[in-house]
């Protein structure tokens, strides 16, 4: 993987400032300096950097977020119920602040090609499929961010309608989509229906990724998964909805067939869960459409309501 400046500085660090934290974080725990500290591509609450050190080659996130930590617990359990399920994770050495009062996630580097540039990225996606099957079967309690790694109670939402309401907040999603003419009104009477019977499903909790993208796998040069990275969206959600609306977005039909093969759905369980895997994928868009409408970015919302209204699915009438 290239390396690149991170994409954003977070509220109470600049990209300088990390780095020399990091060092000082693996100087902390490790003993010595590491031989080299590099930035790797970022994001808006996140550092990332890769640090050779006589102790091996070492993957290391930082925030300026206090809060972040949460997140980075969160993910420090989920990668581990995943590892002890067979789904193959980076070893997460350390979670903490201190010596820098700053969050931060240190993991092991995992060796191989990111999946997005790698040659066999058919066979990667068959993989992320199967390997989704197996992290489906993780039970947890609670739906949404806050369940088995969170002691906290107030915040945990204890039934699936109670998390489309009150924190994937569909309805008010649906709302953002109708008053910004983003559905024709046939599709949108659709979506609505759709979305009311999936309030009224009873599923059992379980570890979704929240991410699974090609982006995220490391992969052998024969294009084995090594390790699935990036477990900063994962939930307890009900499965396979959820995970699937994220993983299928970006992908050509044959690359969609290809991981739902990996998944083990037949023909017939793609057509039964086809409309829940719309509706979820169509509402994830509110939030993008609700910026531009903010910034009032008409190009953007033309692209958008493009897009919604199914310019560009080539594949049905």
């Amino acid at each position: 993987m290239t390396a690149t400046a991170p994409a954003a500085e977070t509220d109470d660090l600049d990209a300088r400032q990390a780095q020399r934290l990091a060092g000082k974080v693996l100087s902390h725990l490790l003993g010595g300096k590491p031989a080299r500290v590099e930035a790797l591509g970022g994001g808006l609450t996140n550092f990332v950097f890769e640090a050779r050190h006589a102790e091996g080659t070492f993957v290391l996130r930082l925030s300026g977020h206090a809060g972040k930590v949460k997140d980075y617990l969160k993910e420090q359990w989920a990668m581990a119920r995943a590892r002890e399920a067979g789904v193959p994770v980076a070893e997460v050495l350390e979670v903490g602040t201190d010596p820098i009062g700053f969050p931060y996630m240190v993991a092991r580097k995992v060796e191989g090609t990111e999946g997005t540039h790698h040659p066999h990225r058919f066979r990667i996606l068959h993989e992320l499929g199967r390997h989704a099957r197996t992290l489906h079967g993780i039970r947890t309690h609670g739906f949404g961010n806050t369940f088995d790694w969170s002691e906290n109670r107030l915040s945990r939402k204890d039934s699936w309608s109670d998390y489309l309401k009150r924190e994937f907040r569909g309805p008010e999603r649906l709302a953002i989509l109708e008053r910004h003419d983003m559905l024709a009104k046939p599709a949108l009477k659709a979506l609505r229906a759709t979305l009311d019977e999936i309030a009224g499903w009873d599923p059992k909790p379980v570890l979704n990724h929240g991410d699974l993208r090609l982006k995220n796998a490391v992969a052998t040069e024969e294009g084995e998964v090594a390790a699935i990275l990036d477990w900063e969206f994962c939930t307890s959600n009900a499965a396979p909805w959820w995970d699937l609306s994220l993983a299928l977005h970006d992908l050509s039909v044959d690359a969609k067939e290809e991981m739902l093969a990996g998944y083990g759905m037949t023909p017939r369980e793609i057509t039964e869960a086809a409309p829940a895997l719309r509706a979820f994928n169509v509402l994830n868009y509110a939030k993008v459409v609700e910026k531009a409408a903010e910034e009032d970015d008409r190009p953007q919302l033309d692209k958008l309501r493009a897009r919604l209204h199914g310019a560009l699915d080539l594949y049905a009438f």
